[in-house]
């Protein structure tokens, strides 16, 4: 078989790849209230997404810079390893400890997908070919959005939860055992330093931020010693951090590129989006089977709409931005982003899942307008030469505001129901704590509880739901305030090679 005949076969292998790996979110999400009432374990919901973001947000970087040193190949073979590993743990998982900790294993293999993928395709296609095999590449997340809750309704029907993750292992294996046979080559061994010092300082500076967020108010309180000790290691950590980055050969985080104006914004508004988008993706279905009453599959298709909102909307993006410039163009955005945001909201009133498919589908909207306006103004504000960094930096914000957001968001929405459920607490015939929430996902349960401890238990669902869902229209404001700032230039406005 020639080299031009196998390229279709390694296409095929890294699509199933990377559909396997963007599966996982709407898939999760969609199974996490089965998942919650045979585990119990409803206060640590939120570390279910948060460590497999963490882990496979801090580990991209690294897998890039390896597969320059000792190939694609050999590097995509060693991710997938540890994200089937994760995934055989995950379905075995006894306890949502357990669980959490297969996540993070999963989260390190996953960390090495995205990157292999699009390096693999760069490698095999011309430049010409690229723009066309790039349109395959993204439509996998489009089929993954919409397949993912589709599978996961069908499989917690009508199977046991763990088939949710062990439905990835004969699709990994078959994708890597065609890279190694099919992907040939030539490996330079090029000494690239990694900064694994960068790299381990911004963990130490994000995971204890991440763990203050989601175990304050329902753990431990300010007042506590833990809280401040956390507190101090997570701000000296990002100090050092930014230190290293100052003086590393190649940092993780090139501080620099935070000196252009349209960087900057670019890059907090996708943190402040990214925490949106993956707030979403992670807790809307629960909210949508324990206080709507709705079924896995109509909460999994409540999220597939974004998926239909982001590409209509990134293609018009495309077309408006060359006449009426990058913040017009992201304005729409960041408008779209409070519209779905306060449909939300309107969930208190208006309890119906198609007002959360339309709080989705406006989510989607705004992601569509503003992470491809975004990626266009930056490579037309930064030089040639550092392009591709500032592109990676900018997915690196957005993925980082994914996992930090799901934290921060998780931690609200657990104290606000703990709050609710202890102010009644002398009527309930059982303990007040975030676990006994997942009554309200499990038929059995639910009857076994009176009219009057359903109510307090749904109100207390519904209640940590609101306060939640406000925080989004409020960091959809914050990204819409950025954008504003926004430079009005328009994508044939570049600057030249420096």
């Amino acid at each position: 078989m020639d080299k031009q005949s196998k390229r279709p076969l390694i296409l095929f292998a890294i699509m199933l790849a990377m559909f396997v790996s963007a599966v996982e979110a709407t898939i999760v999400a969609t199974v996490m209230p089965g998942i919650v009432v045979d585990l119990g374990g409803f206060s640590l919901f939120s570390w279910v997404f948060s460590a497999y973001l963490l882990m496979q947000v801090m580990t991209i970087p690294i897998y890039g810079k390896l597969a320059d040193m000792y190939g694609r190949k050999r590097i995509f073979a060693i991710g997938m390893f540890f994200f089937l590993l994760g995934s055989l743990l995950c379905g075995f998982s006894t306890s949502m400890e357990m669980l959490i900790i297969s996540r993070l294993i999963q989260g390190i293999g996953a960390g090495a997908v995205q990157p292999m993928a699009t390096t693999i395709v760069g490698d095999i296609y011309t430049k010409e070919e690229r723009a066309n095999i790039q349109g395959y590449l993204s439509s996998v997340w489009g089929i993954s959005a919409v397949a993912g809750p589709i599978i996961g309704a069908t499989i917690v029907t009508y199977l046991h939860w763990s088939w949710v993750f062990w439905v990835n292992i004969p699709l990994g294996i078959l994708a890597v055992v065609i890279i190694l046979i099919y992907l040939k080559e030539p490996v330079s061994q090029s000494k690239k330093q990694i900064d694994y010092g960068g790299a381990i300082l911004l963990l130490l500076a994000i995971a204890p931020a991440m763990i203050l967020f989601i175990q304050t108010g329902t753990s431990w309180y300010w007042t506590d010693a833990i809280f401040w000790l956390l507190l101090l290691l997570s701000c000296s950590s990002f100090y050092l951090f930014l230190k290293q980055e100052k003086r590393a050969a190649e940092p993780i985080m090139t501080l620099s590129l935070w000196k252009e104006k349209g960087v900057r914004i670019a890059n907090i508004a996708s943190f402040t989006a990214g925490a949106i988008l993956l707030a979403i993706s992670s807790f809307l279905p629960t909210f949508v089977q324990g206080s709507l009453f709705a079924t896995p599959l109509v909460a999994g298709l409540t999220l597939t709409v974004i998926s239909i909102g982001w590409p209509l909307s990134a293609m018009i993006a495309g077309r408006m931005m060359l006449k009426t410039g990058f913040r017009t163009t992201a304005v729409i955005g960041g408008v779209s982003l409070v519209v779905g945001s306060i449909c939300y909201v309107l969930l208190n009133v208006l309890p119906f899942a198609l007002i959360a498919a339309f709080g989705s589908f406006f989510i989607g909207v705004g992601m569509g307008f503003m992470t491809t306006t975004f990626i266009v103004s930056i490579q037309s504000t930064v030089p040639w030469n550092i392009r591709g960094e500032a592109t990676s930096l900018n997915l690196f914000m957005r993925q980082l505001g994914g996992s930090v957001g799901v934290a921060f968001l998780g931690g609200i929405l657990n104290y606000r129901i703990k709050q609710s459920l202890e102010e009644h607490h002398e009527q309930l015939s059982f303990e007040p704590s975030l676990d006994a929430v997942s009554a309200l996902l499990e038929g059995e349960q639910l009857a076994a509880l009176s009219s009057l401890e359903q109510s307090i238990l749904q109100n207390g669902l519904s209640s940590g739901y609101q306060w939640l869902f406000m925080m989004l229209v409020m960091l959809a404001i914050v990204s819409l305030v950025f954008v504003l700032a926004l430079p009005k230039g328009k994508p044939n406005q570049e600057k030249a090679v420096k």
